[in-house]
């Protein structure tokens, strides 16, 4: 279990023989904090206009002692999941990328406040443009999570609604409440310009209710928790106060290298790269509270693509190591020795049997 930490040490890391010293590094930029109610109609007025929207039976009961309830976040690939869940557990756990499927399991975030635990599940954006045994495998994490929660959160950009998206909202059970997540609000320039398109959601689906915001407002996360919490059941707490995700150390450390693996490359690389952890070991050391030694092989299709993903001189390599070390070492509170290779191993995506022992299920 992953639980809340503290700043890390910095570290050190070693990468394949074919790269070279490091380069200078270049500093990640903050995603900029976007707050509502800045241009048009406010988040209040779209919530006022909507509220005889929602239907009789959907009306949550007032919360009173101890709630834990389990909330899938469902939604095609790419409309902004895995921001979400980090901002509803305050902390990163999911790993974001402008590349569509991205996420690729089931990720558990937990975030304990006051009475209520809230068990968030990411999944991956539901594929209905290819048939890789990946991507089956995919579908089936997002259909296996959403047979047995107690809300959906259904995330769509807000102002848009397309093939794929239907596609999903087809797949949800009913007597499950759904709430409709409008989310990237930021991007729109009118907030107004979101009415009529809600309005057109209406009959597309019996939502519990409609929620415009922006995962990257506090504000809107905060107001999101206090809509959720009324679904949630009365019942004892699943995990502990302070447990962020049920997921491993060695499982968010080969996430982590992947995500910058997606991010130093770009488009140029076939979304089916993957990561292997080959060894997770922690050591005893006289300098450092926790030591933690990681050797992670990138996996790609093509010997270009390994020559794309190790860069001229190593450097791209370089950068993808030491971003993720850096991570690392903020997430476990470690000093963190980093080894990472690059590998080819052609069609894997398409083969059942090595997805499987990729490690999808």
């Amino acid at each position: 279990m992953t639980k809340k930490n503290t700043p890390p040490v910095d570290g050190a890391e070693k990468v394949d023989a074919e790269a070279q010293p490091q380069q200078p590094e270049q500093q990640q930029q903050q995603e900029p904090t976007t707050e509502t109610g800045q241009q048009g109609s406010s988040i209040a007025e779209l919530d006022a206009m909507f509220a005889a929207a929602r239907p009789a039976g959907a009306v949550p009961v007032d919360p009173t002692g101890q709630r834990c309830g389990v909330i899938a976040i469902v939604g095609k690939p790419n409309v902004g999941k895995s921001t979400l869940l980090n901002a509803l557990v305050g902390q990163k756990i999911s790993i974001t990328s402008r590349k569509a499927q991205t996420t690729r399991h089931r990720i558990t975030g937990i975030r304990t406040m006051d009475k209520t635990q809230f068990v968030f599940v990411d999944t991956p954006g539901f594929q209905t443009r290819h048939s890789t045994a990946l991507n089956k495998s995919l579908n089936k994490t997002v259909m296996g999570a959403i047979g047995d929660v107690d809300l959906v959160l259904f995330v769509v950009e807000a102002g848009r609604f397309t093939l794929a998206d239907a596609k999903v909202l087809s797949l949800l059970k009913p007597g499950i409440p759904v709430l409709l997540i409008a989310n990237k609000l930021d991007e729109i320039h009118r907030r107004g310009d979101i009415a009529p398109w809600l309005r057109e959601m209406q009959p597309r689906h019996e939502f519990a209710e409609f929620v415009p915001m922006s995962a990257k407002s506090k504000n809107d996360v905060a107001r999101l928790f206090d809509i959720i919490s009324k679904y949630l059941p009365e019942q004892a707490w699943f995990y502990s106060e302070d447990e962020l995700t049920d997921r491993s150390e060695k499982f968010l450390a080969a996430e982590t290298v992947r995500e910058k693996l997606f991010r130093f490359t770009g488009d140029e690389l076939p979304y089916t790269s993957t990561v292997i952890i080959d060894k997770f070991e922690e050591e005893p050391s006289k300098q450092h509270k926790r030591f933690v030694k990681v050797a992670a092989t990138i996996v790609v299709e093509r010997d270009g693509h390994k020559a794309m993903v190790i860069g001229e001189k190593g450097e791209r390599l370089k950068r993808i190591s030491t971003e993720a070390r850096q991570e690392l070492e903020r997430l476990m509170d470690a000093k963190v020795f980093l080894e990472v290779w690059v590998k080819v191993r052609s069609g894997w995506a398409d083969d059942e049997a090595r997805v499987r022992s990729f490690g999808y299920e």
